[in-house]
């Protein structure tokens, strides 16, 4: 089977706060990556890694992409980016390597850094967009206006570097209905993927002494999953990937949560939820007959969620009546089919 059917191999780096000009009222990004900040990798440590990467796992995924992450890499001394881009650079070359990804502030982008990246091999740039709310993005102390983050979009697109954009729910002075608005714009951009992440009150964060003298309330977990869901479905409806919702669970991260709505599955719940509206949908308009519901065999947690919640406020609605769930490794993932129905439900 040829690689490119298989996600990619990201093989990741942790930049932890280097390149930023102030610390956000959210961010910690020491209890986040679980990297110190001052500890950026050396040459050695890069090479060491990605030889270790393609050795262990490189046969089992797509093509191999080595990222920079936590920090805005374009503002770090052009010196420092040059080291770190060349010591990928060997696996480029060799082809062992197809790109290198950053992750960045937008407006620390201009066609002259654009093809500095590209001219040594980034591939794709992931923004921290976080709002289109330029009052959310003033309280939060980003730093940068919406304009900045749609023009580096414009920038890097015309330049022909790939794009991501990453987006959070629950933003202090956040509205819902001007975050759905942010989030049809970026879309309407088509970036080539997105990240959505609920606001967590991390111990260290500007964002945790607003919230121990009561002028924060983070969002509850309910409301934080219907809204992502809200934004996936705004995203996927316009072909743009959403490869990552919540953040990625690591060995210290939850003790670092002061509050929020942090749950280890929470892009399942996000999943769940939306393909759990969508059935009701499709089976309260079924009628009475017999069915089969068909289920990707690889979805079945999604169907029934935590502790079968979902699937079981399916049968309390009644909606299961004389249907038989049907879960198939032939049903492509995401979709789901009423037989007899001429009706299909994605996630």
């Amino acid at each position: 089977m040829s690689s490119k059917m298989f996600p990619p191999l990201v093989i990741p780096f942790f930049i932890p706060h280097h390149g930023c000009p102030q610390r956000c009222t959210f961010c910690n990004q020491t209890a986040i990556t679980g990297r110190a900040e001052g500890n950026i990798p050396d040459s050695l440590e890069i090479a060491a890694t990605v030889e270790s990467y393609l050795a262990t796992k490189g046969g089992k995924r797509g093509e191999a992409q080595v990222a920079f992450f936590g920090g805005s890499f374009s503002g770090l001394p052009d010196a420092l980016q040059e080291k770190l881009l060349g010591a990928v650079a060997p696996f480029l070359a060799d082809g062992r390597v197809a790109g290198i990804r950053i992750s960045t502030r937008p407006d620390y982008l201009d066609p002259d850094r654009i093809s500095f990246l590209k001219e040594r091999g980034v591939t794709l740039v992931e923004l921290g967009v976080q709002s289109l709310d330029d009052a959310v993005l003033a309280r939060c102390g980003r730093g940068h206006t919406s304009t900045d983050s749609l023009k580096a979009i414009s920038l890097l697109q015309a330049g022909g570097v790939r794009v991501g954009v990453q987006l959070m729910v629950g933003l202090p002075g956040e509205k819902t209905g001007r975050l759905l608005a942010g989030a049809r714009v970026l879309a309407g951009m088509q970036p080539e993927l997105a990240r959505l992440y609920p606001a967590l009150v991390l111990k260290g964060s500007r964002l945790a002494g607003d919230y121990l003298t009561d002028r924060y309330q983070p969002l509850g977990l309910t409301k934080a999953v219907a809204l992502c869901a809200r934004l996936r479905e705004i995203f996927t409806t316009q072909g743009v990937r959403v490869v990552r919702i919540g953040l990625q669970e690591t060995d210290g991260l939850t003790g670092e949560i002061l509050a929020g709505p942090h749950h280890p599955a929470f892009g399942e719940l996000v999943l769940s939820w939306n393909l759990h509206r969508r059935l009701r949908k499709l089976l309260a308009g079924s009628g009475n007959e017999p069915r089969r519901l068909v289920i990707a065999s690889g979805d079945q947690s999604v169907l029934r969620g935590p502790s079968n919640y979902f699937l079981e406020a399916l049968r309390r609605k009644g909606l299961l009546e004389r249907v038989n769930v049907i879960f198939d490794s032939g049903q492509p993932r995401g979709e789901a089919k009423l037989v007899g129905v001429a009706e299909n439900c994605q996630k």
